[in-house]
């Protein structure tokens, strides 16, 4: 579902809460381009945690691997430019 910014603006948070019962997303434009998603918290908080899965996952490729630089936090920040 696409609502316009000036939907928004004219029928408020109310409108939004409404739209969320029955659609899984809301995309808002703003002058005839999509700029924001919103979506309940619990998909919201589902799609963080799918993210940090695949990030552990990542990192324990790259362990594996032997993808990885064991040194000082403060050499880390140097060579990151910290």
């Amino acid at each position: 579902m696409i609502v316009s910014a000036n939907d928004l603006k004219v029928k408020g948070i109310s409108y939004l809460e409404g739209l969320v019962k029955t659609y899984s997303e809301i995309i808002i434009s703003v002058r005839g381009k999509n700029k924001y998603v919103v979506l309940p918290i619990a998909e919201y908080e589902r799609l963080k945690e799918a993210d940090l899965d695949m990030a552990v996952r990542e990192a324990e490729a790259d362990y594996e691997k032997g993808r990885y630089k064991a040194e000082t936090a403060e050499k880390h920040f140097k060579r990151v430019g910290i």
